[in-house]
C-alpha cells in the first residue's frame, strides 16, 4: 500500500498551498518536509531525481512530481475531481488557469516592498471584482448548478474557494456583491474534509507575514 504523499516546501503558503487544499478536500492525509535552510534546499538539488531543481515537489505513488499544475492535475484525476470527459476537463483547466493568474498576484503581495503594496492591492481588488469574480459568478448563474462544471465537485470549485479566502484576507468585502460565489464558498467550506482543513491546527498555512517573508528570502536567495 502506498504511503502518504510527502510535500517538500517551506513552512508557508506559496505555490504549495493549493496542493494542500486539494489533497485535504480529497480526504488525503499527507506529510510535510519543510525546507528551513539553504543547506536543506541544496541537498534536494543534489538529488538527481529532483528535476528542474525547484519546489514545490510532491512524492506520491512512487513519483517525485514538480510543477504545481502537473501536481494538481494528477491529484484531481486520481481522486475524481477532474470532470467526466475531455470537455469538462478543458473547462476545469480554463477556470483554474484564471484563478491561478489572480492567486499569483495575491501570493506575491506580501513579498513586495512596502512602497509597492498599495498599487498591488489596488490591482488585486480591481481584477477580482471586475474581471475574475464576475466571470465565475456568471458561470454559476448560467447553468444554475451547485458547482462550476458538470454539477459535481471538481478541483475548480476547491481552488476557487481557496482564492476567495485569500482575497478576502486582503479585502473583506471582496465577494459581497457575488451571492453565488458566497453560496459556493459556504457549500465547499461545509464539506467535512474542507471544514476540517479550515480548523486551527490543520496543515493549512496562515497568512504570510513579514517574519515568514524574511525567513523564506534567506532560504531561497
Amino acid at each position: 500500500m502506498a504511503g502518504k504523499p510527502k510535500l517538500h516546501y517551506f513552512n508557508g503558503r506559496g505555490r504549495m498551498e493549493s496542493i494542500r487544499w486539494l489533497l485535504a478536500a480529497a480526504g488525503v492525509e499527507f506529510e510535510e518536509k519543510f525546507i528551513k535552510t539553504k543547506e536543506d534546499l541544496q541537498r534536494m538539488r543534489n538529488d538527481p531525481s529532483f528535476i528542474y531543481q525547484q519546489v514545490p515537489m510532491v512524492e506520491i505513488d512512487g513519483m517525485k512530481l514538480v510543477q504545481t499544475r502537473a501536481i494538481l492535475n494528477y491529484i484531481a484525476d486520481k481522486h475524481n475531481l477532474y470532470g467526466k470527459d475531455i470537455k469538462e476537463r478543458a473547462l476545469i483547466d480554463m477556470y483554474t488557469e484564471g484563478m491561478a493568474d489572480l492567486n499569483e498576484l495575491v501570493a506575491y503581495y506580501p513579498f513586495l516592498p512596502s512602497g509597492e503594496q498599495e498599487a498591488s492591492l489596488t490591482q488585486i481588488k480591481e481584477k477580482a471584482k471586475n474581471r475574475y469574480f464576475p466571470a465565475f459568478e456568471k458561470v454559476l448563474k448560467s447553468h444554475g448548478q451547485d458547482y462550476l462544471v458538470g454539477n459535481k465537485l471538481s478541483k475548480a470549485d476547491i481552488l476557487l474557494v481557496e482564492l476567495l479566502y485569500n482575497v478576502e484576507e486582503l479585502d473583506p468585502s471582496a465577494i459581497t456583491s457575488f451571492p453565488l460565489l458566497k453560496a459556493l464558498k459556504n457549500r465547499i467550506s461545509s464539506l467535512p474534509t474542507v471544514k476540517k482543513f479550515l480548523q486551527p491546527g490543520s496543515p493549512r498555512k496562515p497568512y504570510t507575514d513579514k517574519k515568514s517573508v524574511e525567513e523564506m528570502k534567506k532560504t531561497f536567495a
